[in-house]
Order: C-alpha cells, then sequence, then structure tokens
C-alpha cells in the first residue's frame, strides 16, 4: 500500500511517499516559494534527483504538478496507487488526541485552533484542503504535532495563572514534536520493552524533551506554543514573562515584535551572535568565540536540568534519547550534556559517543541509565499512522 505524507508550509510543501508496511520510503521531494518568484521543486526517487523551476501559483498547483511527476517518472503507474495521504498538522488543541481522517468538515473543525498556531495551521490545512480536492476518494488523516502529549495529567500541563483562562481560552501547556517523540517511545520500546520509561530528548533548530512513561507522555517542555522550554536554535525558551513588557517600553516595541525576536533572534543565535545553527556556533566556539563558547554551556546546560527534573519526575528513567539534528549528529554536545548530568550516574566515553545519524546505544555498562542516539523518522510515524486507520477501517 501506498502511503504519501505530507508537510505543508506556508510557501512549501514537503512529501515523502511510502510502501507500506515494508516501511520502505520510494519517493521524497519539496516544492519551494509557492505563490512567489522564483518557485520550484525538486522530487527524489531510485538513486536521482530532478529539480525544476515551475510557477507554483498555490498549493493546488503543486499537488497537481506533484501528482504528475510521480506518474511521469514512473513512481507510480496510476493515482489509484496512492491510497492515503498523512498530514502533518501542529495544533489540535485538546480536541483532536489522535490520527483523525481528514474531510472538509474536519478541516474545518481544526480552522478554529489557528490562532493557538497561527505560524503553521492555516498552511497545514491548506495542504490538506489541496489534497482533499485532488485525491476525492482516498483516505487524508491528520496526524497532530499536539496529539501524543495530550495524556499529560492536569498537574502538568495546566498553568499556575487563574483557572478560568484555561476554562475559557484554553491556556495550558501542549506540548509539540510530539510526531517525532511518539516514534522514539515506539522504537525504544522494541528496544526495552513498553512499560519502559524514556526522556526523549528532540534537539534540533527547534528543540523539546518529553518524559515517557509506558507510552504515556509525563511531560514535555514546550508549552501553550513552541517557544517554551530549552533554549533552542534562535528560540529564548523559558525566560521571565515580566522582560517582555519591560523590553518593549526600552525598544519601543510592540507585545508582537518581542514575541518574534524571542521566536527568531534568541537561543543560540542571540547569545553567540554568529549563528543559529549549532555547527556554526561548535565551529566558533573552536576557533576561541567566547560569546559561542557561553552559548554552548547554556545550552547544555538547560538541556541537563530538564532531564535532571524529567528523571525525578519518572522516579527514575530507563532510558535517555538523543535525536534530531544535534542530538542525531553533534558528539560534542551530547558529551558537553551528559557531563553535566554525572550526578544521575549516567556515563559515557569519547569511543562509544562517536556516532553520527545511526542508532546506538552510548553508554557504558557502568552507566546507571542506558544513553542511546535514535534518528528520528516523523514522516515514517505520520505513514504509519496513516496506515493504521486504513488497514483499521476507521475511515
Amino acid at each position: 500500500m501506498k502511503i504519501l505524507t505530507v508537510n505543508a508550509g506556508s510557501s512549501s510543501l514537503k512529501f515523502t511517499l511510502f510502501e507500506m508496511p515494508e516501511e520502505k520510503a520510494i519517493a521524497s521531494g519539496l516544492f519551494e516559494k509557492i505563490g512567489l518568484n522564483g518557485s520550484s521543486y525538486t522530487i527524489k526517487y531510485n538513486g536521482e534527483k530532478i529539480t525544476k523551476e515551475y510557477d507554483l501559483k498555490d498549493h493546488s498547483v503543486a499537488v497537481k504538478k506533484l501528482m504528475d511527476e510521480l506518474i511521469a517518472l514512473g513512481i507510480i503507474n496510476s493515482l489509484d496507487e496512492i491510497e492515503g495521504v498523512g498530514h502533518r498538522i501542529l495544533h489540535g488543541a485538546q480536541e483532536f488526541s489522535e490520527p483523525t481522517v481528514l474531510n472538509m468538515d474536519v478541516v474545518q473543525a481544526i480552522s478554529k485552533y489557528n490562532e493557538l498556531g497561527p505560524l503553521h495551521n492555516p498552511a497545514n490545512l491548506m495542504g490538506a484542503t489541496s489534497f482533499i480536492e485532488a485525491l476525492p476518494n482516498v483516505t487524508n488523516v491528520g496526524v497532530f504535532d499536539t496529539a501524543f502529549h495530550q495524556t499529560m495529567g492536569e498537574e502538568e500541563f495546566l498553568y499556575p495563572v487563574p483557572f478560568e483562562w484555561y476554562q475559557d481560552y484554553g491556556i495550558r501547556k501542549y506540548g509539540f514534536h510530539g510526531t517525532s517523540h511518539k516514534y522514539i517511545w515506539k522504537f525504544m520500546s522494541e528496544v526495552l520493552g513498553s512499560s519502559a520509561k524514556i526522556i526523549s530528548c528532540h534537539i534540533g533548530n527547534g528543540g523539546s524533551l518529553c518524559a515517557i512513561r509506558g507510552g504515556k507522555v509525563v511531560d514535555t517542555t514546550m508549552g501553550f506554543t513552541p517557544l517554551a522550554g530549552i533554549m533552542m536554535g534562535s528560540r529564548s525558551g523559558d525566560i521571565d514573562p515580566s522582560i517582555i513588557p519591560f523590553i518593549m517600553k526600552k525598544l519601543n516595541k510592540s507585545a508582537d515584535e518581542i514575541i518574534t525576536m524571542l521566536n527568531k533572534n534568541s537561543g543560540l543565535l542571540g547569545v553567540s551572535g554568529v549563528s543559529s545553527d549549532s555547527r556554526d556556533v561548535e565551529a566558533g566556539a573552536n576557533e576561541g568565540n567566547e560569546r559561542c563558547a557561553l552559548a554552548e554551556r547554556m545550552y547544555a546546560q538547560k538541556i541537563a536540568n530538564f532531564i535532571a527534573m524529567y528523571n525525578n519526575l519518572l522516579d527514575g528513567a530507563d532510558a535517555i534519547v538523543f535525536t534530531a539534528g544535534v542530538g542525531e549528529n553533534s558528539i560534542t554536545m551530547r558529551k558537553m550534556i551528559i557531563e553535566r548530568i554525572h550526578s544521575l550516574g549516567v556515563a559515557t566515553n569519547d569511543e562509544l559517543n562517536n556516532v553520527r545519524g545511526e542508532f546506538k546505544k552510548i553508554s557504558t555498562d557502568e552507566s546507571r541509565i542506558a544513553l542511546y542516539v535514535v534518528p528520528t523518522n516523523e514522516e515514517l510515524m505520520i505513514a504509519t499512522d496513516t496506515y493504521n486507520i486504513i488497514v483499521g477501517g476507521n475511515h
């Protein structure tokens, strides 16, 4: 069965075509600058890669072009071969806690949460609408970034603010990167068993940690928005909220402008003054740039603090898992984080930790908590959720 996974942005559309249940990626690609000048698309398949410029007026044009190319390139013989399309959707609030079959009524229902994810949700739903219209007889499924976290208890997801804010406006911790954390949980449950207690560290340009017990989320670092939690590439993570009105007055800027600065000009970029890319910051630190070195130390310490807190919350974790761009590939950052949680009895060495982008246990035999590197695969998780709905007859 062929399942297409889709991640639609405001001017982009990323896709992967899977053969399920074999979990084989047949083709993948990216349509860029949709609705803008200089739009183009890239498709990778069978060891080949094609890139073409094309006037992608809107998402529906991009979807039609994708369908045409899949046939023209011989990746599929007919659109009838595609039996499901899984869509990444950022925010389902409390209502959508499971992968959900999409039709226009459901898309409308999800759209009321656009104000909770204004940068992503409208674009995600635009992509879903385009596929529903292009492939009306195919099962379209929404897979929500927030869904996996809906098992958190009230003492974890509520904020200590007037309770009416939660009742009237939905002010609570929602958590994000749920598809990645769910993938890590499913992978690690095969390694350690379904009752395992895992701290999943999704650290990329964006980043979040997740404490998982027996497949249920106990807590996660991102909150009402993806701005909360650990320091990230260009996001501040947790700060004293009183900074916002204070700096608004100092810079004569609006709250929205300050929030933009906290999202786009902070984190590694803000502290280092060099880049939001950890590789650039690491290179700067190696060259003696003190602010880069400071940014790295801060980044490692804030992640370590949450690991220690989540280990306590889980009453002792069975495993700490490093995933996503930094977690999978930065040998230096993993080492810095692990050094800062040595009081938990964890240990690695340079030989074990010498791994990039592949599954490996990196803890020593003496380590009280197992340490792993696990490459995440959100696209496969979306394909799996979509496949399960189709074969389960829930459509």
